[in-house]
């Protein structure tokens, strides 16, 4: 072989031992050219890859059912979402507000928490919770038009106002406040039953019945029960076509005969008609446990009231409440509560995960609803299987009535600062004891809780 030949072959040799290399480092086992980047195995198992591992906190509030009703839901989270472990802390009603304070102010604010109005108003502004669009417009959770519109609105937030803007919240619940009754007890007085339809019962019907219900048992001269409790002064006044402030100016409104006239009927179904429980008879027995006690007849209860009332040993339902004759038009409040995302949580997508399984996912409202907890958020579910659930009240669409057509947000909607109407509890009792009536009362007051709302909220 002469010289060039073999330099050649040499050469030839060479170049096919690079070529394996080649194709061998190329991870297709010679099966294919050579590409950058990962193959569609490597792509598949990176998508497969474990998750990371996260801890986020979830801080709320409640009745012990409540609790319980959460630790289940939040079970199924993590069931859903098995990298992610909620550390979740239930704290009393009464002392909620605080608690959250200090967690903020330490730095320590949990990355999920239950937000209210005047709170929800106050951490927006601050900073403290974050806008949860960018979240939403990822997520296949989010249909907009099946969510109660009275709900999402409570959360929005257009850097000055709620009720317009972005949302830094989603609703835990949308909570009509209905009037339940005590069924057993009307049927055993012959008392024809409150109507399921808003406009068959007027306030005169509503007092008709309380006086019928109304009794002394043991002949001693005390009422032991009453035909009704707690009727709202909230409903009495927008069913009278008041209101308590005009957001839109900042007007306190509470010195309108519209407003007079009903917190006068409220206050004389005691002070004249005696068939609702003093404050002296609140203090030794409350209304509810007068209810659930079967010494009322007819008493406002929320949704959520529905586990404590499935085991009562009595019959009861929920109606519509009833309307001023003069107006024709009933009234009574929405509530509701919502979770929003700290702005500095470090796993801002699993809190965001879990708001939006608690509040938007269909298995974790189907079972919000199933334990008693609340209406559905979504609106189909709510007027479908929700209004046909087995389980009391059995008039349901009571709650959606309400919701839909005569329900109001409450009336701390849109304020920062409560004083104004802490303030104005605190002082109604001077109408219920008798001392002052109502006109009289909100003469005086109205300077006074216009000053407190003021200097709180402008």
């Amino acid at each position: 072989m002469n010289r060039k030949l073999s330099v050649k072959l040499g050469l030839v040799l060479i170049l096919c031992f690079v070529m394996l290399l080649t194709a061998c480092s190329s991870g297709n086992n010679g099966s294919g050219s050579a590409t950058s980047g990962n193959t569609p195995k490597e792509e598949t198992n990176a998508a497969n890859a474990p998750k990371e591992n996260v801890k986020i906190s979830f801080m709320g509030h409640g009745s012990p059912q409540e609790k319980d009703i959460f630790a289940k839901l939040i079970k199924s989270y993590e069931a859903k979402y098995p990298n992610v472990k909620v550390e979740y802390t239930s704290v009393p009603p009464a002392e909620y507000n605080q608690k959250l304070s200090t967690l903020i102010a330490s730095g320590k604010t949990p990355d999920v928490f239950y937000v209210s109005g005047p709170q929800f108003f106050k951490y927006a502004e601050a900073g403290t919770i974050q806008s949860l669009q960018p979240f939403l417009e990822t997520t296949e959770l989010f249909q907009e038009d099946n969510v109660w519109k009275q709900a999402l609105d409570r959360y929005r937030y257009d850097g000055k106002m709620v009720g317009q803007g972005d949302l830094y919240g989603l609703p835990k619940d949308v909570g009509p406040w209905a009037m339940a009754y005590n069924k057993t007890m009307f049927e055993a007085a012959g008392v024809e039953l409150p109507p399921a339809e808003v406009g068959k019962w007027t306030w005169d019907n509503w007092l008709d019945a309380a006086k019928k219900l109304t009794k002394d048992e043991n002949g001693d001269g005390k009422v032991d029960i009453y035909g009704g409790a707690n009727f709202t002064l909230e409903g009495a006044v927008w069913a009278s076509g008041g209101d308590f402030i005009d957001h839109k100016t900042g007007k306190i409104t509470i010195d309108t005969p519209e407003f007079a006239s009903a917190m006068q009927w409220v206050a004389d179904l005691r002070l004249k008609h005696n068939v609702t429980p003093s404050p002296e008879d609140e203090k030794a027995m409350n209304a509810y446990s007068r209810f659930v006690a079967g010494k009322v007849g007819m008493f406002p209860m929320g949704p959520w009231d529905q586990p404590g009332f499935w085991d009562l040993p009595f019959d009861w339902d929920i109606a519509a409440w009833p309307v001023n004759p003069a107006t024709g038009k009933a009234g009574t409040w929405v509530g509701s509560m919502g979770y929003s995302v700290s702005s500095k949580s470090k796993h801002a997508q699993e809190a965001f995960n879990l708001a939006a399984f608690l509040a938007l996912d269909n298995e974790g409202q189907k079972q919000n609803y199933e334990l008693g907890q609340a209406v559905p958020n979504l609106i189909d579910m709510a007027k479908g299987e929700f209004v046909s659930y087995d389980k009391a009240p059995a008039n349901r669409q009571v709650f959606l009535d309400i919701i839909e057509d005569y329900g109001h947000p409450t009336i701390d909607f849109g304020s920062k600062d409560t004083k104004w109407i802490d303030t104005m509890w605190q002082e109604a009792g001077k109408v219920y004891d008798g001392k002052m009536t109502a006109a009289e009362w909100a003469k005086e007051l109205q300077p006074k809780l216009q000053e407190l709302y003021d200097k709180g909220n402008k």
